[in-house]
């Protein structure tokens, strides 16, 4: 980081805060400034006269509780990153903190491993103080919040949003009993919202009636998705018509592996120019409106092209609030790659230009 982050830590207990300035002050990596607060009051006063990247706060305290000073914090700040670090358990006060913009929600560290997990979100939210991510962790991926949740021995409904897709996993007692995605439930649904890269999320209710379709522990759970992805970053499905189109399916599928270990793509869809049902596909649940929407572009901006006779048609951009697409012919195959809504229209067209290169040789 270019400048050194400063950390204000709230808490009415001086032990502790002694304990947890030493420990984020000399234990980090990134080394930040740690400034401490005994009250809600001083704490406020602090934030106003400096400029903070993170609040850590209590929530049990005398005179103005946490939440009313998250809640000042939140609205005066909005830059402000938040994590609650507590000893309180109930869900109520867990959603209520989320829903006013708190970035993690930690129950106090009994163990060496939950102190190092603290440790480790805590310089994550530090270094991508400038990034994006899943809003309430802004941390490596959804990994990290299901380890905050079941660690922490919750029992709550995460209602993850990804686009136009909806996928939820029930966690109970800080076990993982049940998910549900587009098309998916169980294990393979778990597996699926893990591999979104981007999106939001809703903390809910936990639902004690809710049946457990899922028996592996959240660490295997996290194990056997990391396997999943990485196997699945390198297998394209490949619906093929007849041995001609299998065999040109075969030459494209090294270049849709290579493509989707690219950073920004979300996902990469290549129709064959004459044979139209033919399509490789990486990281599309339903490929087939996608294919449709792609031929149909394509062709009707070849036909506006040859009316206004301006010349061979490149390629196509289109953004929207979910993500940007871009379409574009190559050789015998029409292309239709996705970005995250964020990147840059320089980078896009760079990034485009690279794959294009990297299909056509």
């Amino acid at each position: 980081m270019s400048a050194q982050s400063k950390i204000l830590l709230l808490d009415d207990d001086q032990d502790f805060l002694d304990l947890y300035r030493e420990m984020l002050s000399h234990h980090l990596p990134s080394l930040p400034d740690v400034r401490t607060a005994n009250s809600g009051a001083r704490a406020l006063s602090m934030l106003e006269s400096e400029n903070y990247t993170l609040l850590i706060c209590d929530l049990n305290m005398p005179k103005m509780d946490g939440l009313q000073v998250l809640g000042i914090a939140a609205r005066k700040y909005p830059k402000l990153r938040l994590v609650v670090l507590t000893a309180i358990r109930e869900e109520q006060f867990r959603t209520r903190a989320y829903a006013m913009g708190v970035d993690q929600y930690w129950i106090k560290p009994e163990s060496d491993q939950e102190i190092g997990l603290f440790m480790e979100s805590i310089e994550t939210l530090l270094e991508r103080e400038s990034h994006g991510g899943f809003r309430g962790v802004q941390s490596k991926s959804l990994v990290d919040l299901i380890q905050l949740e079941c660690l922490s021995q919750s029992s709550v409904l995460l209602k993850i949003s990804n686009g136009l897709a909806e996928g939820k996993i029930w966690i109970q007692n800080g076990e993982v009993i049940d998910s549900e995605a587009p098309g998916l439930t169980a294990e393979p649904a778990f597996q699926r919202i893990l591999g979104w890269k981007t999106g939001s999320f809703e903390i809910l209710t936990a639902d004690p009636t809710r049946n457990r379709t899922i028996f592996t522990s959240y660490q295997g759970l996290l194990l056997n998705t990391a396997q999943a992805l990485d196997e699945a970053a390198s297998q394209i499905i490949v619906p093929t018509a007849n041995s001609e189109d299998a065999a040109s399916a075969d030459s494209r599928a090294p270049l849709l592996a290579e493509l989707s270990q690219m950073s920004n793509i979300e996902f990469v869809l290549a129709s064959s120019s004459e044979h139209r049902d033919s399509q490789d596909f990486w990281g599309l649940e339903n490929p087939k409106p996608v294919g449709e929407f792609t031929r149909e572009t394509l062709d009707n901006f070849r036909a506006l092209g040859e009316r206004l006779q301006v010349g061979q048609l490149q390629q196509i951009l289109g953004t929207g609030p979910q993500r940007k697409v871009a379409v574009a012919p190559c050789g015998k195959s029409d292309l239709c790659v996705g970005f995250p809504p964020g990147l840059g229209a320089e980078q896009l067209r760079d990034t485009m230009r690279g794959i294009l290169t990297k299909w056509a040789s």
